[in-house]
């Protein structure tokens, strides 16, 4: 009986250090990622929606205290705070070290640089507009640059992944603009339902462009022997682990967003202090 207690009360003890240590891993391979920095990127992008939002919900009265409120939102360490441990418990039983190994290579870098600079650059409309032109002519010329992206795509489920947070997103914003009383009579959930799911295939096209149009701006100095190796990383089970992570982390950081500007909206249309 003793020697049964000792050995639970050694898990107990044992527990904090095992789950520190996967945090640590956890955070480490976030840094090789980038992921700090492309939540400030996050933010503008959030910035010009909240532009977005005031323009069509607000009839743009928004004005300063909409902006910042928005800022506020899109708050890079308050993303941060909410990524990492929900990333963290997601790689729990993953080879991060598989991970890790390859984002610590030339090549790795260089994936990560091109993919945070794309990411970047897309803030710009006209570079957005000329990426997605650039895709729609290289969409039906069966080139290997785009049967790469193809099997990039098909190996991590992109689009379908990119699809549901974008619906889980919009069903938060619904939520928010409930919980705010921004309807007269309030929609019911399967209302809500109903008018989410309606948006799914012009989500779905928007998805595919935008995504190929990134994958083409941000991959376009590798070769395609480069291109390659990422594709067979993705498709590995490491790979497939380490999407599947990060695309749960961002969908709680989308449905916590998603949630807050609906909320915020409701709030300014009664002229509600913040």
């Amino acid at each position: 009986m003793l020697k049964r207690l000792s050995l639970i009360l050694l898990m107990f003890s044992l527990a904090p250090v095992a789950y520190a240590q996967q945090t640590a891993k956890a955070e480490h391979l976030a840094g090789l990622l980038h992921m700090q920095p492309m939540f400030e990127v996050m933010r503008d992008e959030g910035i010009t929606y909240g532009a977005d939002l005031d323009r069509e919900m607000l009839d743009g009265a928004g004005g300063g205290r909409w902006q910042r409120a928005v800022k506020e939102i899109y708050q890079p360490d308050r993303i941060w705070q909410t990524f990492l441990p929900v990333f963290a418990a997601e790689l729990k039983d993953a080879d991060v070290e598989s991970m890790i190994a390859f984002f610590e290579t030339d090549l790795g870098v260089r994936i990560v640089n091109l993919e945070f600079e794309a990411r970047r650059a897309l803030l710009d409309k006209a570079t957005e507009a000329a990426s997605k032109e650039q895709f729609h002519a290289m969409s039906e010329s069966g080139s290997r640059r785009m049967k790469l992206l193809e099997d990039l795509v098909r190996a991590n489920d992109l689009v379908e992944y990119n699809v549901m947070s974008a619906l889980n997103a919009s069903y938060a914003f619904y939520t928010g603009m409930i919980n705010g009383q921004a309807f007269v009579t309030p929609p019911s959930d399967a209302d809500v339902l109903k008018e989410v799911w309606a948006q799914e295939d012009q989500i779905r096209l928007d998805t595919n462009e935008w995504l190929y149009s990134y994958m083409l701006l941000a991959y376009q100095p590798l070769t395609d022997e480069e291109l390659q190796i990422y594709v067979d990383f993705s498709a590995s089970t490491a790979g497939r682990a380490l999407n599947s992570a990060l695309f749960s982390a961002y969908d709680r950081i989308t449905l916590n967003v998603s949630k807050a500007l609906g909320l915020m909206v409701a709030q300014f249309m009664h002229g509600e202090d913040l």
